[in-house]
């Protein structure tokens, strides 16, 4: 058979198997042992290098380009790089993200000179396998190279686990096997799907069958069926955005999405209700997902502690589809793969309850069964209307709030603006006060699992160079405290020329989050400014940054806002493109109060009082 890669070195090897797979941008930091692989990803042409200040943050950059693109690589150099890179992979193996992992290692003479003498060299260790051995628990795959003869099979098996997994993988190569001749390759990669058995079609049909007994055990006052679905991250990470539009049409079914599947779908799509988050969901939306409907099919939701917000566990009236199998109540489906269960469940439910059998007007049923029209909630959409119309140009100079702000955005994104812009919100009081904006499919990015600070503003990166999102501007909300972790990533959006407007939500140099989670009632006192020590923050002027970062052909701008009128003057000049405003990043101090926080934590700070 005829070679795909003539003439391979293991450089080559490698650096044409991420080009195959699509990958057009590699982020990380350099050192002598990644130099002579850097040198041969640039004649190769097809992947371009991605400098980055920190490891993390190429962490973070790969980490949000495999979300949108489907799979990322990072490459730093051995120890002292792999180990900060190490956090990143983390949360990529958590939140099944598939990431490369590039490590370049000592040369093979210098393992044998500590092995013979007991000489250590830069970056070396006592413990040979210190690097393979901690990444081996946050990867689906781990090898060394040594042998160049055997390089290509070890990268091969690395990356189809990485697109089979769909979870990071890693590559520890040494520095004098880069430009060491190995065999080319004959075959594309390809993901290896688990096998579909008879036994696995007999799991699925049973699992279906159960989840149509739990509806006909659930029904509504009037005796209809008043299911609702629950779509999460999985159907994000195996790309059953499709899927859930035509099962959602074809059935009429509601349904909500968690926070770590926002926009995983148009947002304005009919069935479409909302984000749940538990308690700190909008009260419309958790009145539908808990009070109107009688039961609950997670399909592709994760029962985390951010996508359940204060709930402790799911209910027997629950069916949650993840994680390679089905629970129904308390019966358990092992091994049901859920890009089957989706069109499996599709076809049931319409035979069953017929086309568009599952759609409901539960307002009309809200008035019968619990009060006059007043008295029932309103409609999502309604309620996203009202954001968008209330949130417009304010009529009083009134100081900014986390809602106000989220409400303005909202209203903006959705009536002034003709850009696409991709949302990625930090974690804390950021994800939350943005998971009500209404957004189109693939318009929000977040780490909703693994929740590491800082981390949207490396993530904006790989967000805007990724392929499908490249003519999308990158839109950051981050907490004070998280930007302090992560602010040298604004030089990579300055050096790359990336539009991105990263909103610094600053209330007071102050860890509001942590605040919130171990004492919500300083909350509940204005008053009083008896706020835990140590999550007071060094006061920074973050909007200065941008002066740090830009250059003569390398434009940044920062502009500092804490009042209604200074937002819509930041909007409408970010609505027009000719405004010089646009031509780089732009970093945004929001000033807001201390004891502000969004009206989603409320729950908490009542349960403090209560």
């Amino acid at each position: 058979m005829t070679a795909i890669f003539p003439e391979c070195t293991v450089a080559r090897y490698l650096a044409r198997r991420l080009a195959e797979l699509g990958i057009t941008h590699l982020f990380g930091v350099p050192g002598n042992h990644l130099g002579p692989f850097l040198t041969t990803l640039r004649d190769e042409g097809d992947v371009d290098w991605v400098g980055t200040p920190t490891e993390g943050g190429a962490g973070q950059a790969a980490d949000a380009y495999a979300r949108v693109h489907g799979i990322g690589a990072a490459a730093v150099t051995y120890s002292v790089g792999a180990f900060n890179l190490l956090g990143a992979c983390g949360g990529a193996y958590v939140e099944h993200i598939p990431l490369v992992a590039i490590n370049a290692c000592p040369p093979y003479e210098q393992w044998q000179n500590y092995r013979a003498l007991g000489m250590l060299t830069s970056h070396m260790s006592p413990r040979r396998e210190s690097n393979l051995d901690v990444y081996r628990q946050v990867t689906v795959e781990a090898q060394v190279i040594s042998n160049p003869g055997l390089a290509p099979g070890q990268i091969d098996a690395a990356l189809t686990a990485c697109l089979s997994e769909r979870r990071p993988v890693y590559l520890e190569v040494m520095e004098d096997l880069w430009d060491e001749p190995c065999a080319a390759a004959e075959q594309p990669l390809v993901r290896r799907e688990r096998p579909f058995s008879t036994r696995n079609q007999t799991m699925l049909d049973s699992a279906v069958d159960a989840v149509l007994t739990l509806i006909d055990e659930h029904p509504g006052p009037d005796g209809r069926p008043r299911p609702i679905v629950w779509a999460g991250e999985e159907i994000d990470r195996f790309r059953l955005g499709d899927q859930l539009t035509d099962l959602t049409d074809a059935t009429g079914v509601p349904f909500c999405t968690t926070v770590g599947a926002k926009a995983v779908v148009d947002e304005d799509l009919r069935q479409f209700h909302g984000v749940y988050n538990g308690d700190a969901s909008h009260p419309d939306v958790h009145w539908i997902f808990k009070d109107w409907a009688t039961c609950r099919i997670g399909l592709g939701a994760w029962s985390t502690s951010k996508n359940l917000g204060g709930d402790q566990c799911v209910g027997t009236d629950w069916v949650m589809a993840a994680q390679g199998g089905v629970s129904v109540g308390t019966r358990y489906f092992p091994d049901v793969q859920l890009e089957r269960l989706l069109p499996a469940l599709q076809d049931a439910l319409v035979k069953r309850f017929g086309s568009g059998g599952l759609a409901a007007d539960y307002y009309a049923e809200a008035h019968a069964h619990h009060g006059a029209p007043g008295d029932r909630p309103a409609s999502l959409r309604n309620h996203r209307a009202t954001l968008r119309t209330s949130g417009s140009r304010s009529r009083h100079d009134e100081r900014l709030t986390y809602d106000g702000v989220f409400d303005r955005i909202n209203h903006f994104l959705g009536q002034e603006t003709q850009a696409d812009w991709t949302v990625v919100s930090d974690a804390a009081f950021s994800l939350i006060g943005s998971m009500n904006l209404s957004l189109p499919a693939g318009g929000f990015l977040s780490q909703i699992s693994w929740l590491s600070i800082g981390w949207s503003v490396g993530a904006a990166t790989g967000a805007a160079l990724a392929p499908e999102r490249e003519h999308a501007r990158p839109m950051v909300f981050v907490g004070d405290g998280a930007f302090q972790e992560t602010c040298q990533e604004i030089s990579t959006h300055t050096r790359l020329g990336l539009r991105s407007v990263v909103f610094v939500m600053d209330n007071g140099h102050f860890y509001g989050i942590e605040q919130m989670l171990v004492h919500p009632s300083y909350y509940a006192d204005d008053a009083t400014d008896d706020a835990d020590f140590y999550n007071v923050l060094h006061p920074w002027r973050y909007d200065r940054l941008a002066e740090v970062f830009s250059g003569k052909k390398t434009p940044a701008n920062g502009i500092s806002i804490a009042h209604t009128s200074e937002l819509d003057a930041l909007l409408a000049r970010l609505a027009d493109p000719t405004d010089p405003l646009n031509a780089g990043p732009l970093l945004v101090r929001v000033r807001l109060h201390r004891h502000d926080y969004p009206r989603a934590m409320a729950y908490k700070v009542q349960q403090k009082r209560g």
